[in-house]
């Protein structure tokens, strides 16, 4: 019999995308609590990237070689001895604590995936946990209700744009900062787009009608001053570094309950109260070097997967995903 194999991505040394390259492995077997997935689709972030290039080497050293990839969603295909809770078959998305997600197969601690909801389509479910999570993550920490008026830079990035929903889910009233090629899709989820430029402070002011704003999520950087001329509490500000701090946590966590419970109620906003994640790239898994490179270039809005396999017929699947993007309710919650 024929040993079953895995593809994997790794890369032998730090560097930029040139290291990165894809290799066949044994397939591994779920050790105790733990569960062997099948990866559907995979989220490409920056930190990836960052990591790879050795930015954090001190806070994120690495034991060379090293693989990538931290979220991602799939199919159970075995379980441990243990495992409750989780069955063979079910369609989980979740992060994996050995940052191995950009591969065919992995095997994670049962308590690292969450059920993906039926409606919210793959691609969405790989990309979920880092850029999700960070945006949950930092929108609750500013506790926003009606009547806040929020900043938001970078707005139409992946985490920006989930930001931005967030916020609005919330009651406030979204000012996002982007480049003018990104304002009709910020308007089309609600948002009061400004461009960056000279006159910033102005636009900011006549989008907010008068009203103060209240809160600022930085996901550009460098925008302290202007906060502090717009009169933003510092309480209420998320700065870049913020966001970094965030993210590495993410980055660096185990399996932990809290961060399940918080990643499925992301995955239900998503589902059921119309919270959208563009996925502006969705590449083949053979072509992840192209997504890390759209990437890095920093060209595409919302969020860039790569999917491994598709879990049905291509006419079936296509009928999965329009029926999920069209029988939604009629009303429309965000």
């Amino acid at each position: 019999m024929r040993a079953k194999t895995a593809l994997v991505a790794s890369f032998d040394d730090y560097g930029t995308v040139d290291r990165l390259s894809i290799e066949t492995v044994p397939r591994p077997e779920p050790g105790p609590g733990e569960v062997l997935v099948q990866v559907v689709a995979s989220g490409v972030s920056h930190m990836d990237a960052y990591v790879r290039e050795g930015r954090f080497r001190d806070a994120l050293p690495l034991s060379l070689p090293s693989r990538q990839g931290v979220s991602f969603a799939g199919i159970v295909r075995a379980v441990g001895p243990g495992v409750r809770g989780v069955a063979v078959g079910a369609e989980v998305l979740g992060h994996d604590p050995a940052h191995g997600a950009h591969a065919t197969h992995l095997v994670v601690d049962a308590g690292a995936v969450v059920r993906r909801p039926p409606r919210m389509p793959w691609e969405v479910a790989g990309a979920l946990y880092l850029v999700g999570l960070t945006a949950y993550t930092l929108v609750q920490e500013l506790r926003l209700h009606d009547g806040d008026v929020v900043l938001v830079s970078a707005a139409a990035g992946g985490v920006g744009h989930i930001e931005c929903q967030l916020a609005r889910l919330a009651g406030a009233r979204v000012i996002g900062i982007a480049g003018r090629e990104n304002h009709d899709y910020l308007r089309s989820i609600g948002v009061r787009p400004v461009a960056y430029g000279d006159d910033l402070e102005e636009e900011i002011r006549r989008a907010a009608e008068g009203r103060d704003v209240t809160a600022l999520l930085d996901n550009y950087g460098d925008y302290d001053a202007l906060a502090r001329r717009l009169g933003i509490a510092p309480e209420r500000i998320r700065t870049s570094d913020r966001r970094r701090e965030v993210e590495i946590g993410l980055w660096t966590a185990g399996p932990d309950r809290g961060i399940a419970t918080r990643l499925a109620d992301v995955a239900e906003l998503v589902a059921e109260w119309n919270l959208r994640v563009l996925v502006s790239g969705f590449y083949p898994f053979i072509s992840l070097a192209e997504a890390l490179t759209d990437l890095d270039a920093r060209h595409s809005r919302g969020v860039v997967v790569v999917g491994m396999d598709t879990t049905a017929p291509p006419r079936e699947y296509l009928k999965q995903k329009l029926r999920a993007r069209y029988e939604q309710p009629a009303v429309d919650r965000a």
